[in-house]
């Protein structure tokens, strides 16, 4: 593990770069503005349930293999291209919930299972973008000293310190969600398009990373 000062500079850059808006963000504050704080709480939660899988696969070698793989960077690319293309259409073909059919559906049930969509959705959304695997295995490394013993162990030990550390900012977007939802009636009246503009972005983010060269060609 790196010393005092390089564990401090790698928690201090973890969180400037968890603050810069992107696909991950982008779900949280979505899933806070249109279901309350919770929702984007449970939105981080399945974001860094992902990341938890891009450690390890790192440590095993296969972020390596992405980035020196053009075949396995372009299936997973695409995997995640097509999946943020779906959730932008999904958001733009959504509609305001029925009264009569939130009537007709017991609430507690239809909350548990919402959540559990939003949770496998964050979830997701950050396993299938080979650019948080690339992320990982191009930054943390940085930080683990020549001579480690275990130089995997290390990785997956900061690997966990970064997402484990991101979780405050996470939340933050999240409960800047549900706030905004909750006292803004102009963001409460727009939630039909809003909801649509994230998709579009979400989109974008498809797309984008439809268009990613491998980094090894």
């Amino acid at each position: 593990m790196p010393d005092t000062p390089q564990l401090l500079m790698f928690m201090a850059t973890g969180w400037l770069l968890n603050l810069t808006p992107g696909p991950d963000v982008l779900f949280i504050v979505t899933n806070g503005l249109r279901s309350g704080v919770r929702a984007g709480l449970v939105a981080a939660l399945g974001i860094t349930a992902g990341c938890f899988v891009h450690i390890f696969a790192a440590a095993l070698g296969v972020s390596a293999l992405l980035a020196t793989s053009a075949a396995a960077f372009t299936v997973l690319k695409w995997a995640g291209a097509l999946y943020l293309l779906y959730v932008g259409v999904h958001l733009l073909r959504s509609q305001a919930p029925s009264v009569m059919n939130t009537i007709a559906i017991d609430p507690m049930d239809t909350k548990s299972r919402s959540q559990k969509i939003i949770f496998f959705k964050g979830f997701w959304t950050n396993v299938l973008n080979p650019k948080v695997a690339l992320f990982f295995l191009a930054f943390v490394p940085q930080f683990i000293a020549p001579n480690a013993p275990d130089k995997a162990l290390a990785f997956v030990l900061l690997g966990v310190l970064f997402t484990i550390n991101a979780l405050p900012i996470n939340f933050a977007y999240a409960a800047f969600g549900g706030w905004a939802a909750r006292r803004l009636s102009l963001v409460q009246r727009g939630m039909h398009w809003l909801e649509r503009v994230a998709g579009v972005m979400f989109i974008g983010f498809g797309l984008k990373l439809a268009l990613t060269d491998n980094p090894a060609a």
